[in-house]
């Protein structure tokens, strides 16, 4: 699918220090352009999680360069890529990490909020309409440790598409569901793909859940083999 780019990696190479130097990507390239919903494959060990962790700008101890929107992004302040990480990039991970205190519409706005570039009301308006879309909006006010697993994960979703970002990155969304769940979350990202155009970007082992996305990335022994 050709597009305007959303992430390139360019060269990625990265070493973990201790307890002995150990290379664990070695010369990574590709780049994940706008629309497309990639999934990134591997056996357990293959560098697929330490890939995505650099790809969010949450590691940045890596040899290389790495584009946002044609924008490098490698070399920035700390500030800078707080920001970046707000702003367009939305994340869900195996476990919610949902503050379980917080009702379902403030763990989603949370992040907007943040943000501070919307109001109070704007941001519980663009909450309102993700909530619909997931179907959801019954456990809006419900506090987040009351609702099930399936429902955790769907709330995950709607806060990180609150910010409207440029792309959503998982790793292992599905991986602690049951497959009834996974098939929901597969199908919300689907969604988001085709009819709102958003980009996505997957780490998974579920090879049904990447043989339905546009394109699969396989990993083995830090090198991308297709």
């Amino acid at each position: 699918m050709e597009g305007k780019s959303i992430i390139r990696a360019e060269h990625i190479y990265k070493y973990f220090h201790k307890p002995v130097e150990t290379q664990v990507l070695n010369d990574i390239n590709f780049n994940v352009s706008e629309g497309e919903f990639v999934s990134i494959m591997g056996k357990s060990g293959c560098g697929k999680s330490t890939l995505l962790y650099i790809l969010s700008t949450m590691d940045t101890e890596y040899k290389g360069n790495l584009y946002l929107k044609d924008k490098l992004i490698t070399g920035n302040t700390p500030n800078e890529l707080a920001h970046i990480r707000n702003e367009h990039i939305g994340f869900v991970f195996q476990f919610h990490y949902l503050l379980p205190e917080f009702t379902v519409m403030e763990n989603i706005t949370l992040p907007a909020k943040k943000l501070a570039k919307k109001s109070d009301d704007e941001i519980y308006e663009d909450a309102k309409n993700i909530l619909n879309l997931l179907d959801i909006a019954n456990i809006s006010n419900s506090k987040s440790y009351r609702i099930s697993g399936g429902e955790k994960q769907r709330v995950a979703i709607a806060r990180a598409l609150i910010n409207q970002p440029s792309i959503i990155m998982g790793d292992e969304p599905t991986g602690n569901l049951d497959s009834g769940n996974s098939e929901n979350v597969l199908a919300i990202f689907k969604t988001l793909a085709k009819e709102k155009g958003l980009t996505l970007l997957i780490v998974t082992h579920d090879q049904e859940f990447a043989d339905q996305t546009d394109r699969i990335i396989t990993m083995g022994d830090g090198k991308i083999l297709t």
